[in-house]
C-alpha cells in the first residue's frame, strides 16, 4: 500500500469496511429490492434521475460506520452532495475522504433489477488509496488497495487484453444522462472492430473491466461518487485510464471529458483516439 495517509494496520481497515458496506446494504437496501412503495421514490434532476430512501438511509449509515473506521475523516456521499454541492470541497481537503455511493444504478435498483452496486472509496489528497465495489444482489464485493492488486470474493483480479481481432466491447454514457456534443463523440465508436453499448450501473461496468468481460468504459460525467472505486479497481487490476486531454483523471474534478478506462493501454489509446476524431 503506498500514500501518505497512515494507517496502522490495511488488512484490518479493509475487512472493516468490507462488513460496513455489507450491513449497510443488508439491513437498508436489500429490503426494499422489489418491494419499494410509490413514495419511497422520488425525482432529484428529473424523471431518469432517481433517488429512494435505501440510498438515503444506506449513505446515513456509511457515513456514521466509515467516519468511526477513521477519525478525522470527511465523506462525500451522492445524496449529501444533491442537498449540499459544498460537501464536494472534502476532496479538496487535507482531511482523507470516503467517496460514497450507496445505490449505484439506482434506477435499475427501481426497477427491480439487480444490475446496482454500493461503491465505497478511501481517497487521500486526490489520490485513491481502497475501494470496494459491492454487488448487494449477489453478495460479490471486488477490493482494491492501491499498490496491492485487485480481488473478487477473495480471488485476485486481472484484466489482460483483449482477444486479436475481436471487437473491443465498450460500455458508455447512457443516452438518457449524456449531452448532444457527447453523443456526437460516442457516435465515433461505432465502428469495425468497437462494439459500443449503453452503460448500465458504472460500478459494474468496470468491475467488468476488471475481469477481462468488458473491454472498456467511456463517460462523459465526472461524479466522483460513480468513478472513484472502479478507477481503482481496474488500475489494480492491470487496466488503465486516461481523458481526451491525455492526462489522468482527477477525482477532485476539472476533467476533459469524454474519458475512458480500459483492459490495457493500447485499448484506452484506440478508445481515446476515436472520441478525439472528428
Amino acid at each position: 500500500m503506498t500514500g501518505d495517509l497512515h494507517v496502522e494496520d490495511w488488512t484490518k481497515l479493509a475487512a472493516a469496511v468490507d462488513e460496513a458496506v455489507r450491513r449497510a446494504a443488508a439491513d437498508e437496501i436489500m429490503p426494499r429490492f422489489r418491494k419499494l412503495a410509490r413514495h419511497e421514490v422520488s425525482e432529484k434532476s428529473g424523471p431518469q434521475d432517481l433517488v429512494t430512501v435505501a440510498d438515503q438511509l444506506a449513505e446515513e449509515r456509511l457515513t456514521e460506520e466509515l467516519r468511526a473506521l477513521l477519525p478525522g475523516s470527511e465523506v462525500v456521499g451522492e445524496e449529501a452532495v444533491s442537498a449540499d454541492a459544498g460537501v464536494l470541497d472534502a476532496l479538496h481537503a487535507s482531511a482523507p475522504v470516503w467517496i460514497v455511493d450507496p445505490v449505484d444504478g439506482t434506477r435499475q435498483f427501481v426497477h427491480g433489477d439487480p444490475g446496482f452496486s454500493t461503491l465505497v472509496t478511501l481517497a487521500h489528497q486526490g489520490q485513491l488509496l481502497a475501494s470496494w465495489t459491492y454487488a448487494p444482489a449477489t453478495g460479490s464485493m471486488a477490493v482494491a488497495l492501491r499498490g496491492a492488486g485487485a480481488q473478487l470474493d477473495g480471488r485476485p483480479l486481472r484484466s489482460g487484453s483483449p482477444a486479436a481481432g475481436a471487437p473491443l466491447s465498450v460500455a458508455t454514457s447512457h443516452p438518457d444522462f449524456t449531452s448532444a456534443v457527447e453523443k456526437r463523440a460516442f457516435a465515433r465508436l461505432a465502428v469495425d472492430g468497437v462494439a459500443p453499448r449503453p452503460c448500465g450501473s458504472a460500478g459494474l461496468e468496470y468491475l467488468y473491466v476488471a475481469q477481462g468481460k468488458l473491454d472498456a468504459v467511456a463517460f462523459g460525467w465526472e461524479n466522483a461518487w460513480d468513478h472513484a472505486a472502479g478507477l481503482l479497481l481496474v488500475a489494480e487490476a492491470g487496466g488503465t485510464s486516461g481523458t481526451v486531454a491525455g492526462e489522468p483523471f482527477r477525482i477532485g474534478g476539472g476533467n476533459a471529458l469524454p474519458f475512458t478506462a480500459a483492459r490495457d493501454a493500447a485499448t484506452a489509446r484506440r478508445i481515446l483516439d476515436l472520441l478525439t476524431t472528428g
